[in-house]
């Protein structure tokens, strides 16, 4: 397995996409570490979904349901944990320190804002960069964490102390928990204060200062099968006086729910690839799709239109490295990807870059496998673009909708073994195909996808040959 380590951070993370292990209660102002700290050894990484459902602090806002993608990998030393990347400079039984950044999963509700915050800058979702502390005994864990955004308009700072205690029972575990966080005025005031400019005769001007938030949680799992956990847990946030006292804020006390499911493709971990296991290289073409033709019609052969009009194109150069073969004893292989994408915009916008990582499965139990090997694949991961892609930000303005750089990433392709088909042993290992390259916001369900509720879709053409 030496062959492989260079790629593990990125292409465990890729089957998820990112995890995380803590002490504050789920999701309560952007503190994710107890639904996504399920992986418990080095080389593990998984890949799920949460469903959360919590109240809006502010002033006639709805409660919302809103889904967290499980994107997790926890490597010797990086990790990947939904929402925050980072390093570990310290990582011992009992001890662990590390650096990271984080999409901090807070801001105001971007579908149906409430009529407290018509007239507003939006508060977005922003980004920090922190240091975590955590001391484990058997009496339970510690854990402190500073945080600061970097964000050009978020440069608040956090500072988070918790305990929690882990007890096991069979197939359950139960971590209950409780933590403190001091925010400082810069941060509370982006969220819950109100510019003079924005002040109304039933909202005054407020600016709120530094204060303390409270939370209390509990967070649960089973082990339903080998790899496969329930997720669940419920938490309470009391807000400090600053936040409370503030003209577009209507609660004090934010209860929290959530439930999931994840797959720990590390506990047992399956056989993995042998030590010089091939490295596959993908190049591949695609067009734009026709507006309509999304990817449910596409896999299902009712549409394969190409744009007309704005008729952008990407070039993809994609690495991967087997994780597992026969996997469970399937014909199923599992591959993890690093892919680097161009998007040609053909003149409608700077051309741009863009990262996918992901993990994809690879079918070949097909009744003529003997004769032809077909593959038919289907990869899950995230996409992160140096700008958002042109039909999808053209997509949003004409909707009024958001648009984000980071997406969910799907790749359902369908190829055959080019040796087989010629007759050739040299090419046994290569393949060409089609697929679609699919970035995607889950509907608008999803903060950590920026909300968005519409992506993309380019079918594309490939070769991909083992080295």
């Amino acid at each position: 397995m030496k062959s492989f380590l260079p790629f593990r951070p990125f292409l465990h993370a890729a089957l998820l996409g990112g995890a995380l292990a803590g002490t504050a209660p789920a999701f309560a102002f952007g503190d994710n570490e107890q639904v996504t700290s399920i992986l418990p050894n080095p080389g593990s990484a998984g890949l799920g979904y949460v469903l959360q459902a919590e109240p809006s602090p502010y002033k006639g806002a709805t409660s919302r349901l809103e889904i967290l993608p499980l994107f997790l990998y926890e490597g010797e030393r990086v990790f990947l944990h939904s929402n925050r990347l980072g390093a570990k400079l310290l990582n011992s039984n009992d001890q662990r320190f590390d650096l990271f950044v984080e999409k901090r999963l807070e801001g105001f509700p971007i579908k149906s804002p409430p009529a407290s915050l018509a007239g507003m800058s939006v508060r977005h979702s922003t980004t920090d960069l922190g240091l975590s502390y955590r001391y484990q005994q058997p009496w339970g864990t510690l854990r402190a964490e500073l945080l600061h955004g970097v964000s050009e308009n978020q440069n608040g700072t956090e500072a988070r102390l918790g305990y929690s205690y882990e007890a096991r029972s069979g197939r359950w575990t139960w971590r209950p928990s409780v933590s403190l966080a001091w925010r400082n005025a810069t941060l509370n005031n982006y969220y819950y204060g109100v510019q003079a400019a924005e002040a109304t005769a039933g909202r005054p001007a407020y600016a709120a200062g530094a204060g303390i938030n409270a939370s209390l949680g509990l967070y649960g799992s089973y082990e339903l099968s080998q790899g496969w956990r329930l997720l669940g847990g419920a938490s309470a946030t009391l807000l400090s006086g600053s936040i409370t006292n503030s003209p577009i804020v209507s609660k004090r006390l934010l209860p929290a729910v959530y439930v999931g499911a994840a797959y720990d493709f590390g506990a047992p971990r399956p056989r993995a690839a042998e030590d010089g296991s091939p490295t596959y290289v993908k190049l591949m073409y695609g067009r734009s799709t026709e507006d309509g033709c999304h990817l449910a019609k596409i896999i299902t052969a009712r549409c394969f239109a190409t744009a007309s009009k704005d008729r952008t194109s990407i070039q993809s150069i994609q690495i991967g490295k087997p994780f597992a073969q026969n996997f469970n004893g399937w014909p199923i292989d599992l591959v993890g990807y690093v892919g680097l994408t161009r998007h040609d915009e053909r003149g409608l916008q700077p051309n741009g870059l863009q990262l996918d990582l992901f993990m994809k499965g690879y079918y070949t139990g097909f009744p003529w496998r003997d004769r032809i090997k077909t593959r038919l694949g289907l990869g899950v991961g995230v996409s992160l673009a140096q700008r958002v892609p042109y039909i999808e930000a053209s997509s949003a303005a004409v909707a009024n909708d958001p648009s984000s750089r980071m997406l969910q990433y799907l790749d359902p392709t369908l190829d055959i073994s080019l040796g087989d088909l010629v007759g050739s042993r040299a090419l046994k290992e290569t393949y060409i195909g089609f697929g679609v390259s699919h970035r995607s916001g889950i509907f608008g369900s999803s903060r950590l996808l920026g909300n968005v509720n519409g992506g993309s879709n380019y079918i594309y053409s490939y070769v991909e040959s083992a080295f």
